[in-house]
């Protein structure tokens, strides 16, 4: 297994997705148990925890995709610049459905939220090189963990009526081979990469920020002020809250 103390030349020979995976696995351990979303894993996120995640990575996507497409006629870049993963569409329609089509002015875009839109359009600087660890971290964290989530919602938050698109991918037939292939282009790739340990780098970097994104959240629905505004009272009576299911 490749890490970045073997060095350049050990990380190619066992390929980029294998350093990225070791250099961030216990990153993917905290993110799955840190904020926000930890509560969607546990099925006890609301309604409105949900809808200002999605609000709050939706930058990042949307600076990925971006990225992407403007380097997608690079050898580097061209064969992960997939349309069919995008989803930056998904999560504007899931957030119509989620909060009204005015959600721009009722969610907020967090510091973090931004930080991570402003680390992911840095990285298609230059080559965009480093687009290859947001691809990586966003896009097949999307297709393995990402279900996961959409499984929990679905059964936490009830029918939502078309609010988990971004969790739907129906221009890919086979997700499994899908992923396969994708996997085997980043190692490709990573073979044309002039700083490896940078793309290996900022894939931790990709998972910090998510991380920092899910904290954010968790943090600012625990407000008093977001608590107040987003208390219901249940058709039988006495109040419930959006944390009212935690232990």
């Amino acid at each position: 297994m490749a890490t970045l103390r073997d060095g350049p030349a050990t990380v190619m020979r066992d390929g980029l997705v294998s350093a990225m995976r070791a250099r961030t696995r216990d990153l993917h351990t905290l993110a799955e148990r840190s904020g926000i979303v930890r509560e969607v894993l546990r099925g006890t996120a609301s309604r409105h925890e949900y809808a200002l995640l999605l609000r709050n990575l939706l930058p990042s996507y949307q600076a990925l995709e971006a990225g992407l497409e403007r380097h997608r006629r690079s050898p580097l870049l061209a064969d992960l610049a997939r349309p069919e993963l995008y989803r930056a569409a998904a999560i504007e329609a899931d957030l119509s459905v989620l909060a009204g089509p005015a959600w721009p002015g009722v969610l907020p875009l967090l510091a973090a939220g931004r930080d991570y839109a402003d680390r992911a359009a840095a990285a298609g600087a230059g080559d965009g090189a480093r687009l290859l660890a947001h691809a990586y971290t966003r896009f097949l964290g999307d297709l393995s963990g990402g279900r996961v989530m959409a499984v929990r919602l679905a059964a936490s938050l009830g029918p939502l009526s078309g609010g988990l698109r971004f969790h739907a991918f129906p221009g890919i037939a086979d997700v499994h081979a899908f992923k396969a292939t994708y996997l085997a282009a980043l190692d490709r790739t990573g073979t044309l990469v002039s700083e490896v340990t940078q793309v290996v780098d900022e894939a931790a970097v990709a998972f910090t920020c998510n991380i920092a994104v899910s904290n954010a959240v968790q943090a600012h629905t625990r407000t008093p002020e977001v608590v107040q505004a987003h208390t219901r009272t249940p058709a039988g009576g006495g109040v419930i809250d959006s944390a009212s299911a935690r232990p």
